[in-house]
This record gives C-alpha cells, sequence and structure tokens, in this order.
C-alpha cells in the first residue's frame, strides 16, 4: 500500500495482514481525494474504523493538521501505531482502541467536531445509518465538514437528508461504492 499524493507520496505503510480489513484501493483513493480536497488547508480528521491508517495517512499527506484514528482491532492498532510512527506523524496523529460508537460517545463528551470523517467499516457488519445518526446528534461534523463512506457495491447506504446532503456517489465495481455527504450549510 502506497500514499497517493502530497508530502508523503509514494511512500510505503503496512497493510493489515490476513482478511480481517479491506484496504481501499489505489484507484478508489486517488479519485475520493481528488472529489474531497484534492489537497486541505488544515483541518481535523477522524478515521473511524481505521484499518491500517490509510485513508487518515493520506488525508495527513494532503494538509489535514491532525488525525484521530478509530479502531477496535488489537493487530490493525499496532499497525497504524507502526505506520504513523515510520512515517513521523506522532504529533499530527492520535490512535484510539475502542469500538467505533463508544469513541463517537466520548467525541460528544468532548464538544470535537471534524472537518473529515472517514468511515470505511467492514462491509455488511455494521449499521451505516447508525453511524452516520451518531454524527448527526452528537454534532461532531464541524459547519463545512465532509464524510466520506465506503461500501459494498451492493449496498444502499441511507441517511438523513434534511441534515446530510450527497455532494458525489460512485459504484467503483460490484465490491465497492463510495459516498461523499457533506452537513447541510443550514445546520
Amino acid at each position: 500500500m502506497r500514499i497517493i499524493a502530497g508530502t508523503l507520496k509514494s511512500r510505503i505503510i503496512k497493510p493489515v495482514p490476513g482478511k480481517q480489513t479491506r484496504p481501499t484501493s489505489d484507484k478508489v483513493k486517488e479519485a475520493i481525494f481528488h472529489k474531497l480536497g484534492p489537497f486541505f488547508e488544515g483541518g481535523f480528521a477522524l478515521d473511524l474504523f481505521a484499518g491500517s491508517g490509510s485513508l487518515g495517512i493520506e488525508a495527513i499527506s494532503r494538509g489535514m493538521d491532525h488525525v484521530v484514528f478509530v479502531e477496535n482491532a488489537h493487530q490493525a492498532v499496532r499497525i497504524i501505531r507502526d505506520n504513523t510512527q515510520k512515517l513521523n506523524l506522532e504529533s499530527q496523529s492520535e490512535v484510539i482502541k475502542t469500538d467505533a460508537f463508544r469513541a463517537l460517545s466520548i467525541f460528544s463528551k468532548q464538544h470535537k467536531q471534524f472537518d473529515l470523517i472517514l468511515l470505511d467499516p467492514p462491509y455488511e457488519k455494521i449499521s451505516y445509518e447508525k453511524v452516520l445518526d451518531t454524527i448527526q446528534v452528537n454534532d461532531l461534523l464541524s459547519s463545512n465538514g465532509l464524510i466520506y463512506v465506503e461500501a459494498s457495491g451492493n449496498h444502499s447506504v441511507t441517511y438523513e437528508s434534511t441534515y446530510y446532503q450527497r455532494i458525489y456517489e460512485k459504484k467503483y465495481s460490484n465490491t465497492t461504492s463510495v459516498m461523499i455527504l457533506k452537513k447541510h450549510a443550514y445546520q
């Protein structure tokens, strides 16, 4: 796995071994970051269900100031820490080993908001709608914040259209579809 663009372009990161995680392909990563930015002028990001941390590290490489990586699997947490250490990103990152919903609850109590939330959970094992509702109810997305959602190609993700505005959606294959949501300006 490699970083596609930015200050860390072409640097290699370790994937999580085994089949518990499914890394986002370089083709999809390049396309979605082109739609998201392609480069950021600072900001705070949340890489929920982080896996190897590939998406969050790409966000830092493209200009995000800080990324919080949330992952529940012990081996994946170790890989994220290895990857951020190898790339000297410790001061720009925080790794939290916990369940995604517990993390969202903690962030709510801390009154945190994120400019970018990367949502790439294990396909078919989590309720996207519940995650998106939790983000909304706890006001975790900044006023111009974006959410990247990756799902299986045959899964239709629903969301609260009075809160979120879909700005991009594409099916890349039978296995992958992506969506970018933005918080409505009047929220």
